[in-house]
């Protein structure tokens, strides 16, 4: 894992000196990304300029540097991530072309070689793994922008002062001499209602993230007007897939060939010349993946966990007991309260965009404990949205079929009247109400795992132009900045795959996995992840998110995931059950939580949240409404319900400080 930066600029074609200034300012700004080295390359006749941060994983020798060149000096490519099925890659190569001489073992190399060879979307369609790629075309003069296919890596681009920028973290963006920074309100309206900002969104005006599974391709003269974009993979259609084909053997079946699957891919994903690890909790996820490693790897697993001294949130005890009936070599550490606390002042830091998903302190904690011991650690990921894990799902499914045997006039009655002030709190009453108008299962899902509360959605201001409803017409969901491109003379187009529901998912449930796989995992779970991971240079891998595993997972039916006795992931608590005792497994999920009204209502940091709400820059600088930051500080005093939005508020408000307080 690493980090990337560049921009285009024929300006400095004549200054290379100006151009090496800048990029090495850029990948100063993502030094923990890549603390082992950084590199540069620069294409003098079109001012191309490729930066890289390096966190060496695979082949430490400068036969790994980048940015790399392949071996017909065609292309030169920038890149972050890992190709697990390189090894596969590289002997078919050789294969094809015994005289063939790789320089070193990365799989850097093996991926060049396999663009010259088999051009862009061939490779791209052969390669397993998590990557943003930035490749230059120095035949055609064009630069290409590649994003893994469920979105593990991030990339960022747009234009600062009318040249074409890219990067892994907005933190080099601020480096860049074009860039003024302008919040983008749609953005930070999105944010109010998710905790997190929606790809292709990202928080500053005309800046987007690539979606997962696109590619970006810009050319000569390199404006707005010569970029497109096209879909290589695609959820939807995966899911569309799984749907029309689905596994038709027993549920034994199903779970054998899962299991050879997923351990598959945890084998491709120990690949590594750095010691490489597992997170450890007490649930099923993680178990799952640490025996399949347990099983493939030639020495123990070197497996962490955190532990918190109240038991509401504690799993560590669970996780160590799991340790040791696999014989891994464990680590855990039990936090308290205060080191919680200690990590709130650098969240913006970390994250470097508004993000407000509680978890994201523990989640850093665990990383960082991970760190003393390895640089590659793989975790459990995508288990609850992939196997039918959340009990929202249930829940939802059979309260949607409660609320729709009601004649539609009363249901949209009964919202309109649910949702006027003053009936019962803001919180209760729009999901309430939400609940009876929702014209889906997934609308109603939105509803009730988001606080769709109107003061939220009114919070941000619209800069004294017409704001459109911004988040009343779910504007997550809308690709702003995407531009389409042709492919085989059909117009393609990356609009987010959550936007239109595979048609083909019969059941509620699965359709509502298939939402949060297309949003709520990629840009808040693997957001979380990614970030936390890499402040402190530790490189997170997802076994789960692998390209066949994510495409079987469609493929099996609902009830062999969820069954008629209410066992959730049953699936996967079947392949667990192969390597630990059932016992040690069936217990509530605890998840990793944190005492946030606690926190908020005592003790220094309820004082800092005060200060931060009641003398808030945001709203200041007109991008709050005043009145409507007021009531919910008020209602927040009064009852403590709206919890998740005042923690949106302060993550928010936390980051705004930091970047003008730095005078961007």
């Amino acid at each position: 894992m690493c980090g990337i930066a560049g921009f285009i600029n024929p300006g400095f074609i004549n200054q290379r000196a100006d151009a090496r200034g800048i990029i090495e300012k850029m990948l100063d700004r993502m030094i923990s990304r890549g603390p082992d080295a950084k590199g540069y390359w620069q294409d003098e006749r079109t001012g191309v300029m490729l930066g890289h941060r390096r966190l060496s994983i695979v082949d430490l020798s400068e036969n790994g540097a980048q940015p790399m060149v392949s071996a017909d000096g065609r292309y030169v490519v920038s890149y972050n991530g890992e190709i697990y099925n390189a090894p596969e890659i590289r002997e078919e190569l050789l294969e094809k072309h015994p005289a063939l001489r790789f320089r070193g073992t990365s799989d850097t190399e093996v991926m060049l070689e396999a663009f010259a060879e088999y051009g862009v979307d061939q490779a791209l369609q052969k390669m397993k793994g998590m990557f943003a790629i930035a490749l230059y075309d120095r035949q055609e003069r064009t630069l290409m922008l590649m994003r893994d296919r469920v979105g593990e890596k991030p990339l960022y681009y747009g234009f600062a002062g009318g040249e074409f920028v890219f990067f892994s973290d907005p933190e080099a963006l601020r480096a860049y001499p074009g860039f003024h920074p302008a919040v983008n309100r749609e953005a930070l309206s999105l944010y109010m209602r998710y905790g997190f900002i929606p790809a292709p969104f990202s928080v500053y005006e005309g800046i987007f993230k690539l979606e997962a599974g696109c590619i970006l391709t810009i050319a000569p003269p390199f404006g707005t007007g010569n970029i497109k974009q096209e879909r290589y993979w695609s959820m939807e259609e995966a899911a569309r897939y799984g749907a029309e084909h689905p596994f038709e053997g027993a549920e034994s079946e199903a779970a054998d060939r899962l299991e050879t699957l997923l351990t598959d891919a945890v084998r491709g994903q120990l690949m590594s010349d750095v010691p490489v690890g597992a997170f450890l909790s007490g649930g099923i996820d993680s178990p799952l993946i640490v025996s399949l490693m347990q099983k493939v790897s030639k020495v123990p697993v070197k497996t962490f966990t955190i532990g918190f001294d109240d038991p509401k949130y504690n799993e560590a005890q669970f996780a160590k007991e799991i340790a040791e009936h696999l014989g891994t070599e464990h680590t855990e550490l039990y936090v308290t309260e205060n080191d919680l606390l200690e990590v709130i002042p650098r969240l913006s830091e970390i994250f470097t965009e508004p993000f407000a998903d509680p978890s994201q302190i523990p989640t850093y904690l665990v990383s960082r404990l991970a760190k003393t011991k390895v640089t590659v650690a793989l975790s459990g990921d995508a288990g609850d949205e992939l196997f039918c894990g959340y009990n929202t799902y249930p829940k939802i499914s059979a309260l949607y079929k409660k609320t729709q045997g009601l004649p539609a006039w009363l249901r949209h009655a009964g919202a309109a009247v649910m949702g006027m002030p003053g009936i019962r709190t803001a919180d209760d009453a729009y999901r309430i109400a939400c609940c009876l108008k929702a014209g889906s299962p997934e609308e109603l899902h939105e509803a009730v795992c988001y606080h769709t509360d109107h003061d939220a959605e009114r919070l941000v201001t619209d800069g004294g132009k017409r704001s459109d409803g911004f988040l009343t017409e779910r504007a997550g969901l809308r690709t702003q900045g995407c531009v389409n491109g042709t492919k085989n003379g059909e117009k393609q187009s990356c609009q987010k795959d959550g936007g239109a529901f595979a048609a083909g998912i019969a059941d509620s449930m699965g359709r509502m996995m298939y939402k949060d796989m297309c949003t709520y995992h990629p840009d808040d779970i693997l957001v979380k992840v990614d970030r936390a991971g890499m402040a402190v240079s530790l490189e997170n891998r997802v076994p789960m998110l692998d390209r066949d595993v994510v495409e079987f997972a469609y493929r099996i039916p609902i009830n062999y995931k969820y069954d008629a006795q209410g066992i959730s992931k049953k699936i996967l608590k079947t392949i667990l059950y192969r390597y630990v005792p059932k016992q040690m497994l069936d217990r509530p999920k605890k998840g990793f939580s944190v005492p946030l009204k606690k926190w908020l209502t005592t003790g220094d940091t309820a004082r800092w949240a005060a200060e931060s709400i009641l003398q808030s820059r945001l709203a200041q600088d007109g991008y709050f409404d005043r009145n409507v930051l007021a009531r919910i500080w008020k209602r927040f005093q009064k009852d403590q319900k709206n919890v998740q939005i005042v923690w949106e508020i302060l993550m928010a408000e936390q980051w705004y400080q930091r970047i003008k307080g730095a005078g961007v």
